[in-house]
This record gives structure tokens, sequence and C-alpha cells, in this order.
């Protein structure tokens, strides 16, 4: 189960993700299944350039919030798939074709999804 901490940290990065024109951007509850993530967040770019240019800002986003990306290098892939670790929460950022193809939400079906657009509500009421 997701503590509140990391719930809220998911919720603000799949919403960047989406004011960033990512789309369908899904938070899934892996914590059961996973003994190495608590959280993944999947999410559609439109293009190669739309990956790296989103992928930009998320490392600046998440360097902003103090949140260490295990992986980071100089560079986006170019394969149209891109993957930050950031420990107990783990992103993939993936073309359309990529994602259908590989399916990450039908892999982890029995993860809860999370409604991270009712979170970000419920934390702006606050």
């Amino acid at each position: 189960m997701l503590d509140e901490t990391t719930k809220l940290l998911a919720a603000d990065i799949a919403g960047f993700i989406s004011d960033h024109k990512g789309v369908d951007p899904v938070v899934i509850d892996v914590s059961e299944q996973s003994g190495w993530a608590d959280c993944f967040i999947v999410a559609t770019v439109n293009s190669l350039g739309h990956l790296k240019g989103v992928t930009r800002e998320l490392w600046g986003f998440l360097a902003d919030r103090d949140v260490h990306v295990l992986n980071r290098h100089k560079s986006v892939a170019g394969d149209g798939w891109e993957l930050i670790d950031c420990g107990s929460i783990v992103i993939h950022l993936m073309s359309a074709e990529l994602r259908e193809f590989y399916a990450l939400e039908k892999l982890w079906h029995t993860g809860e999804k999370i409604d991270f657009m009712a979170i970000l509500e419920q934390s702006e009421k606050r």
C-alpha cells in the first residue's frame, strides 16, 4: 500500500506530465506486486521531440522537489521510451506504439490504478 507522501508525489508528477501534453497518464500502485518500486507512472508522448522536452522539464520538476533520479543521464534515449527511476516511483514515458506493444498497464493489472486528478483536487482544497 502506498504511503500518502508517495501517492501525493506520484499525483504531482502525473499532473505535471499531463500539463505538458503527456497523453493518458496512469498511476499504478505496484507496492504489493514489486519489491523494488511502489508506483509506476505510464504516459504517452507524441514524438521524439516531445519525449525529450517532457523528460528535460520533468528532471527539473523532480530536482525542485528534491527527488533523486537514480538513472539520470546527459541525453534522452532516441528509442521512444524513457524510463525515469526515482526509487519508489518509476516513470515510463513512451511512444503510442511502444505503450501499446509493451502494455505495462496490462502487465501490472493487479496493481491498483490511482486517480491522480482526485488526489490533486483534494490537495488543493487543503
